[in-house]
């Protein structure tokens, strides 16, 4: 593919691993947006772009417009955004937001499924990256941006890609937020949290091999009520801990009584 150059809007976490990827692979970011100069710059200069503070400032020539901003930003400031620009290709990485959040006629997704800090920078070669586009040229064009920083691309519609994002949110958000209340206890308890490092990997690593539900283990999965209960117990200085392990236990009996009758 030849080269893209590239006015990005947004300088966070999604913003600064996506262009590096993209610089990486040939293209140029000629401009980064920020509404903080400090991180418009900061990524502007490792990326050897320019940068502004004023959407209207933004150039009206580029290739493509990548928008990684948060949903509510992206929300209010989408049309500003296009304004003045409406033959220019924009697209947005927002896993839940609709491809008519961008109201022009070239317009599209670019939503690479991956949690992203600024401390850690992403590896994109196998970060799947779902696409969608108002028009068939245009898909081909962002199909074509996507591969060359990835070797998964898939074309999701708007209205599936919500429960794409959604299952994300409970495997990533919802698993860190468990690795965090565990840290705490451990915490509490003089243990230190990297005891669960390998408990952790292997328990992603199984995820790779076979169904999660059938890899799954612990005291619900084999119904042990005694220790359930004890559990439970311990956890009655902690209302919402205690709540979580209740639910998570029931919906863990659930899903396997389920599992079987359906075989």
């Amino acid at each position: 593919m030849e080269r893209k150059d590239i006015v990005l809007v947004g300088a966070g976490r999604v913003a600064t691993s996506l262009s590096l990827a993209l610089v990486k692979a040939g293209h140029r970011v000629c401009q980064v947006y920020s509404r903080t100069e400090k991180s418009a710059k900061a990524l502007a200069e490792r990326l050897t772009a320019d940068y502004t503070t004023s959407i209207d400032a933004l150039v009206k020539d580029a290739d493509i417009y990548i928008i990684a901003l948060t949903d509510t930003a992206l929300s209010s400031l989408a049309r500003q955004i296009t304004r003045g620009r409406e033959e220019r290709l924009f697209v947005h990485t927002a896993g839940s937001m609709s491809i008519d959040t961008l109201d022009c006629p070239r317009r599209g997704v670019f939503y690479p499924m991956q949690t992203f800090s600024l401390e850690r920078l992403v590896d994109f070669q196998h970060v799947p990256v779902f696409v969608e586009a108002s028009d068939d040229d245009d898909l081909q064009i962002i199909r074509a941006l996507a591969s060359t920083i990835t070797d998964n691309v898939f074309t999701l519609s708007s209205h599936d890609r919500q429960y794409l994002h959604l299952a994300a949110v409970f495997c990533c958000n919802f698993s860190n937020h468990c690795y965090a209340i565990a840290e705490r206890m451990l915490n509490e308890h003089g243990v230190p949290f990297s005891v669960m490092w390998p408990l952790i990997d292997e328990t992603a690593a199984k995820s790779h091999k076979m169904s999660p539900l059938i890899g799954q283990t612990g005291p619900a999965a084999r119904d042990d009520q005694e220790v359930m209960r004890r559990q439970e117990r311990l956890l009655a200085d902690n209302p919402a801990w205690q709540q979580i392990y209740q639910l998570m236990s029931q919906d863990i009996q659930s899903m396997a009584e389920s599992s079987e009758k359906s075989e």
